[in-house]
C-alpha cells in the first residue's frame, strides 16, 4: 500500500488521503517542460491518460473528430429512414418517454426538431405511480389506434408485450439501457447497449443516442436536397442529459457537454432560462449547475408531480409558459426535498440496524414514495461506499431503486433476478437500476443480490480513499490557475476535478450555514486567506470539528472554483476533508 498523502490515514470523514505517485509526479513534470502549461493542469492531464503530445488537442476538443458514426449502431439506418418517412408523410407521431431528465430531453428534442420542420407530435410521459417505468400495453394500444409510428425514448428495450400491443403503428426503441438476449418486434431498436453492440458507445445516454440519429437524418436529408434545423443548438439538451443521467465524461459525451454548455449558456431556450432564472444559476452554467440545480427540477415532475412537466418546460417556445412550468417545477422539487429527508431517515436506521458492512445496503418502508427511493438509495450508497437498493412497499408489491459504486455492476445483477423469476421486473445499467419485487419475495431477492454482488467484490470494499492531484500553497490558488484548469473540463462522472491539498493551514473564520453547511476561511500565514464552503459538513465530523477549531491547524482538501459573488472573481474552495495537521 502506498503512504499516505500528508500522512492522512483517518481524516475527519473517516477516508484515507491518496496522492500522486512518483511516476505521476514524473509524467506531470515532464509535460509541464514540454507545453509549459501550469503544473496544476499538466497534474490534471496526466490523471486523465493525457500525453504531453495530445494536451493541445484534449484541450480544445472539436466534436466533428469526436462524434461517432450514426451509423455505427444496429439499427440506426432503419430508425432514421422511417422517421423521416413520417415527415414527408406528415403521418401521426408519438413519442413515448421515460419521465426523468433523460426521457425528458429526448422528447424535448424530437419534438422541437419536428416542430422545426413544421409538424407536431404527442407527447406520452407515463404516471410513476399509475403505470411504472416505461411502455405498458395499455397505453400502447391506445397510441397506435390514433398514430402512424410510435418513437419511444429511454425506454422500451424491455418491452416485448407493450411494442407487441402496439398494433397497426411502427416503433423505433431510442434507448441506453441494458438489453436481454431478445429484442422486442420494433422496427428498429436502436440502442449501444444492445446484446449484440460492442459497448463502444455503450456510455452514450438516450439523449445522444436521439440526437445522433437527428444527425443521421441531417445527412440524409442533405444527400436529397433538404435543410433541416441547427443540431449544434439542441446540444444544451445533450449536455443536461449527460450530465443529470451520470453519464461519463469521457471521450464524445465529454465534448457533447462542453460544446452544450457553450450553447446553454446564450440563453435561446426559454425553458432552460426561466428554469436558470427560479433556481438562482448565476453565471456561465456548469455541469454542477446541470447535475444538482437543474436536472432536479426537471426530475421533480416525474418524481412526485405531473409526468409531462420536464419534457414541456424545455419543449416550450412561450416565455409566460416556460416561467409557470419552472416555478411549478421548483415547488415540486422542494416537496421533493421534504418526502426525501424523511424516507432517508427512516431508511439509514432501517440499514445500520441491518448492518452497513455486508456487499449489499437496502432498506424497503410502507408507502415510501416511489418517486424518492433512487435518490435515497444514492445518498445510502455515498454513506457506505457500497450498492445500495430502496423499495417502497404498497400492497403485494414493491417498487424500488438502486444505485451502485465503481467497478460493481448492478444492472446485470437485477436483470439476473428477475430471469430467476426473484423480481416481477428488472432493469437498468451498471450503476443505476429498478426494480418491481413482490413482497412475499422481498428478503430472498435481497439475499440473493447481495450474494451476487459480493462474488463482484462489493463486500470487501472499504471506506472510499480520498484521491489528492497534488499540494498547493494558498498564494498558488489564483483566479487564473483554476481557469486554466478547467481547460480540462468539463468535470463529472469517470472525469473528477482534480482536488488539491492546503497543509498545514490555520481557520480564522468558521460558521455554520443554514442546518448542514459550514463556511471557513484560512490561510497558511504566508500567502492570502481563502473561503471555502464545505456542503453537508455537519453529516459527518467535519463540521462540527471545524467549527470548534479552537485554534489547531488542519489539513484541508477539496476542489478550487472561482466565486463571482458581488461580480467580483475569487478563488474558494469546495471543502471535501480535512485532518488536523498534528
Amino acid at each position: 500500500m502506498t503512504e499516505a498523502f500528508l500522512g492522512v490515514t483517518t481524516s475527519l470523514t473517516g477516508r484515507r488521503w491518496v496522492g500522486p505517485s512518483a511516476d505521476h509526479d514524473r509524467l506531470a513534470q515532464a509535460m509541464v517542460q514540454t507545453t509549459q502549461l501550469p503544473e496544476a493542469l499538466c497534474r490534471t492531464l496526466v490523471r486523465r491518460g493525457v500525453t504531453a503530445e495530445d494536451a493541445a488537442g484534449f484541450l480544445a476538443p472539436a466534436l466533428r473528430d469526436l462524434l461517432p458514426d450514426p451509423l455505427s449502431l444496429r439499427d440506426m439506418g432503419a430508425a432514421a429512414t422511417r422517421f423521416l418517412a413520417a415527415l414527408k408523410a406528415r403521418e401521426r407521431i408519438a413519442v413515448f418517454a421515460d419521465y426523468d431528465v433523460d426521457g425528458g430531453t429526448s422528447a424535448a428534442l424530437l419534438l422541437t426538431w419536428l416542430r422545426d420542420m413544421g409538424h407536431r407530435a404527442t407527447l406520452y410521459i407515463p404516471d410513476r405511480i399509475d403505470e411504472g417505468y416505461g411502455p405498458n400495453e395499455p397505453a400502447m394500444a391506445a397510441l397506435a389506434r390514433d398514430h402512424d409510428l410510435i418513437v419511444c425514448v429511454d425506454c422500451g428495450t424491455l418491452s416485448h408485450g407493450p411494442i407487441a400491443a402496439a398494433k397497426g403503428a411502427d416503433v423505433i426503441v431510442l434507448d441506453h439501457h441494458l438489453g436481454a438476449e431478445t429484442l422486442p418486434d420494433a422496427l428498429a431498436v436502436v440502442n449501444p447497449n444492445r446484446q449484440d453492440e460492442d459497448g463502444a458507445l455503450g456510455h452514450l445516454c438516450a439523449a445522444a443516442v436521439v440526437f445522433l440519429m437527428l444527425v443521421e437524418i441531417t445527412r440524409q436529408m442533405r444527400a436529397e436536397g433538404m435543410r433541416g434545423p441547427d443540431l449544434m443548438r439542441a446540444l444544451d439538451l445533450v449536455a443536461l442529459a449527460t450530465v443529470a443521467d451520470v453519464a461519463p465524461l469521457t471521450g464524445v459525451n465529454r465534448a457533447l457537454v462542453r460544446t452544450g454548455l457553450q450553447v446553454m449558456a446564450r440563453r435561446e431556450r426559454v425553458g432552460l432560462t426561466a428554469l436558470c432564472d427560479i433556481a438562482r444559476q448565476n453565471g456561465p452554467p456548469t455541469p454542477y449547475h446541470l447535475g444538482f440545480l437543474l436536472g432536479p427540477r426537471v426530475n421533480a415532475g416525474g418524481r412526485i408531480g405531473k409526468a409531462d412537466l420536464g419534457a414541456r418546460l424545455l419543449s416550450t417556445l412561450d416565455p409566460h409558459e416556460a416561467a409557470a412550468l419552472a416555478e411549478q417545477l421548483d415547488t415540486l422539487n422542494t416537496e421533493r426535498r421534504e418526502i426525501e429527508a424523511r424516507v432517508r431517515e427512516q431508511a439509514m436506521e432501517q440499514a445500520e440496524a441491518r448492518g452497513l458492512d455486508g456487499p449489499l445496503v437496502w432498506a424497503a418502508g410502507e408507502g415510501w414514495h416511489p418517486g424518492v427511493v433512487g435518490i435515497v438509495a444514492a445518498r445510502l450508497k455515498e454513506a457506505t461506499n457500497r450498492p445500495a437498493i430502496v423499495i417502497g412497499l404498497e400492497g403485494d408489491e414493491g417498487k424500488g431503486s438502486g444505485r451502485s459504486v465503481s467497478g460493481i455492476d448492478l444492472g446485470a445483477q437485477i436483470h439476473r433476478l428477475a430471469a430467476e423469476g426473484l423480481l416481477i421486473k428488472g432493469g437498468g445499467h451498471k450503476m443505476a437500476a429498478g426494480l418491481t419485487v413482490a413482497r412475499d419475495k422481498l428478503e430472498p431477492a435481497m439475499e440473493r443480490l447481495g450474494e451476487l454482488l459480493d462474488k463482484q467484490g462489493a463486500g470487501s470494499l472499504g471506506p472510499r480513499d480520498l484521491t489528492l492531484d497534488g499540494l498547493l500553497m494558498t498564494g498558488a490558488a489564483t483566479v487564473e490557475l483554476i481557469e486554466a484548469v478547467e481547460q480540462a473540463g468539463p468535470f463529472g462522472a469517470s472525469a473528477p476535478a482534480p482536488r488539491f491539498a492546503f497543509a498545514d493551514q490555520r481557520i480564522a473564520m468558521a460558521k455554520r450555514v443554514g442546518d448542514q453547511h459550514l463556511k471557513i476561511s484560512f490561510s497558511d500565514g504566508i500567502g492570502p486567506k481563502i473561503d471555502a464552503i464545505a456542503f453537508g459538513a455537519f453529516d459527518t465530523a467535519l463540521g462540527p470539528r471545524l467549527e470548534a477549531h479552537g485554534g489547531a491547524r488542519f489539513h484541508l482538501a477539496g476542489r478550487l472554483e472561482i466565486n463571482d459573488w458581488g461580480g467580483r472573481l475569487r478563488p474558494q474552495l469546495r471543502l471535501e476533508d480535512a485532518a488536523e495537521a498534528g
